[in-house]
């Protein structure tokens, strides 16, 4: 299936850019672009596209808080690839926060674009190297104040599936969850997706997100 994309993003030259790279590459059509937030917000109700590729400084509404927005609606399936040249702490973890499923700099090829809009489509975690270094220190320097992590949430999954979401917060794929369990990829799969629904999340990096914030995971260990 096609996957549909809008491009948000406050640069003319920018949204052009993108869209001639993404439609491109086979099974990407960008449908839309928008120029700010609110413009993001008000189209991706309107056309429903599968991912966007939302810029965060924007004028008026900004990239985190359309994302909010967006992701907000549990009746909207849109994914959120948020693209920047600034590649600081803050807006990696307030993007992650806000909804976003994956995170790369503007400084990546055309290739690595799309096949970042695939992963995010598929609903996996997309996130750079680099960047998942920054999050997780992130996360290190906030655990040292954080308030104690609410279980009632985490409580309502069988210790199999939280032995998953801990390794999923970990980085590891299906694959590799499936090697370290010793069971078949699929079981991995039907866990995952038990562990979204009950956790009223909307994807691995929501997964990852929330596994830090309760404390099941924290940089270097796991509390199972």
């Amino acid at each position: 299936m096609t996957i549909r994309v809008m491009i948000a993003d406050d640069h003319a030259m920018v949204r052009e850019a993108f869209s001639v790279l993404l439609n491109a590459q086979p099974g990407i059509e960008v449908i839309t672009t928008a120029v700010d937030g609110r413009e993001a917000v008000a189209k991706a109700n309107e056309l429903r596209p599968d991912v966007i590729v939302m810029d965060i400084r924007m004028p008026g509404l900004n990239g985190i808080d359309a994302t909010r927005e967006i992701t907000r609606q549990t009746d909207l399936p849109t994914k959120i690839l948020v693209l920047t040249t600034f590649n600081l702490d803050e807006y990696v973890y307030e993007a992650l926060r806000a909804g976003a499923s994956g995170f790369l700099l503007k400084n990546a090829s055309g290739v690595e674009l799309a096949e970042a809009v695939r992963i995010v489509a598929a609903g996996e975690a997309l996130l750079s190297p680099e960047i998942t270094k920054r999050l997780i220190a992130e996360f290190s320097r906030l655990s040292t104040s954080a308030k104690p992590p609410t279980q009632v949430r985490i409580d309502e999954l069988t210790h199999r599936e939280t032995e998953v979401l801990a390794l999923v917060a970990q980085g590891l794929s299906n694959a590799e969850i499936a090697d370290e369990l010793v069971v078949a990829e699929q079981t991995i799969k039907t866990h995952m997706g038990r562990i979204l629904q009950k956790l009223q999340l909307r994807d691995r990096t929501q997964a990852t997100v929330f596994a830090y914030e309760t404390g099941l995971v924290t940089p270097g260990r796991t509390h199972l």
